[in-house]
């Protein structure tokens, strides 16, 4: 996290506001709560739920998860965790 004077970057009204409550200190200003989930803008959420929906698919249809693990490059743990999730 970079540190900014604010006085830097906030209008002088809303400076002198901010001042009223807090002055001398530092202050943390959380980041608002309309960020995108992990992966959404790069189609990697999508990936990955595509790939988790065929390694169950194909579990249910007699893979075992050791030949999943192989095909798919991906620990027995994982592949046990994906089909029984």
């Amino acid at each position: 996290m970079k540190y900014k004077n604010a006085s830097d970057v906030l209008p002088v009204e809303l400076l002198r506001e901010v001042q009223k409550y807090v002055e001398g200190e530092s202050l943390y200003i959380p980041r608002s709560n309309d960020r995108k989930k992990w992966g959404e803008g790069t189609g990697g959420r999508r990936f990955f739920l595509q790939r988790n929906e065929e390694i169950r698919t194909r579990f249910f249809h007699g893979i075992s998860i050791d030949e999943l693990a192989g095909e798919y490059s991906l620990s027995y743990e994982t592949i046990r965790k994906i089909v029984y999730k």
